[in-house]
């Protein structure tokens, strides 16, 4: 990645700042089917009050990229990773779909001006209120 990309964008991955933190204190906990890479500072940081947990993302920055036991353990949910213990995702945690916000694939209800059908016609219930004078 270029290294101006690394200074001036948080979206792309990890900072130089962060990177250069995490190479300093950062312990790795673990990786996840996506690629992300999750770091802890060992012991209690004093300005927190608690373990400081990060992810570095692999590629865009989204937080909806972060598994369900992960999302835990970066939470402080629970203490133990996914790594250390046999997680299973509950039957209503559904998979990871990204965040289509903005690209065409975007969710489009029925009503909307940029909805492929045309919009349904007006019912006839509405009566457009007129001040008194």
């Amino acid at each position: 990645m270029n290294l101006l990309t690394r200074i001036f964008t948080w979206w792309n991955g990890a900072t130089l700042n962060t990177m250069i933190y995490t190479k300093r204190y950062g312990e790795e906990v673990g990786r996840d089917e996506f690629g992300n890479i999750y770091y802890r500072k060992p012991g209690i940081d004093p300005a927190l009050g608690f373990e400081r947990r990060w992810v570095i993302y692999a590629g865009v920055s989204e937080g909806s990229m972060t598994p369900p036991g992960w999302y835990g353990w970066l939470h402080h949910t629970t203490d133990v990773p996914p790594t250390q213990e046999d997680y299973k995702p509950r039957s209503w945690q559904l998979p990871h779909l990204p965040n289509m916000t903005g690209t065409p694939e975007a969710w489009r209800p029925s009503g909307s001006i940029l909805a492929a059908n045309a919009r349904p016609p007006a019912t006839g219930d509405y009566e457009a209120w007129t001040p008194e004078a």
